[in-house]
């Protein structure tokens, strides 16, 4: 799975610091186990993953989405969820196990990129094996991308 889903797709929440703060190795999709509100709520556009971040409980070979922010769904009522639960994530066995095999190594973490609804109106979320980078290499990320714009700029001013 690329890390942009293309137009078929209809994306609800995007991390975009995950890029700039880690260095991405490796993404795959996964499923996302939900209750009815939860789905409703990020149908209506109502959830955040910027702060979210992808590991297991300490009991369970299971892969959770942990500090995810799906807003309650107010006509819900009494049937309402918690907004911030750990929810389970549905990977093949041989990805799960390398996935979590991999953050035990040192600075290796798995970071949510994208949610999105598939062709299909299933709920996906695109996840990354990542590492931490430090600030040179953020500077080095800054400097790229600023060379780039003033680049484009210079490219369009040049072909008028």
């Amino acid at each position: 799975m690329s890390e942009k889903p293309n137009e078929n797709f209809k994306i609800v929440a995007k991390n975009k610091k995950a890029k700039f703060n880690y260095e991405i190795l490796e993404t795959t999709e996964a499923g996302i186990i939900l209750t009815g509100s939860e789905v409703k709520s990020i149908r209506n556009g109502r959830v955040s993953i910027n702060e979210a971040f992808v590991g297991s409980k300490a009991d369970s070979m299971d892969v959770f989405l942990f500090n995810s922010d799906i807003s309650t769904y107010k006509q819900a009522s009494y049937n309402n969820h918690e907004p911030r639960r750990p929810r389970v994530l549905l990977l093949h066995k041989a990805q799960r196990n390398k996935f979590l095999n991999a953050i035990q190594k040192k600075g290796m973490t798995i970071v949510p990129l994208t949610m999105y609804f598939n062709h299909r109106g299933m709920l996906k979320i695109s996840i990354a094996l990542a590492k931490g980078k430090n600030v040179v290499d953020k500077r080095e990320t800054i400097k790229t991308r600023d060379w780039n714009l003033e680049k484009a700029r210079l490219l369009k001013n040049f072909n008028k």
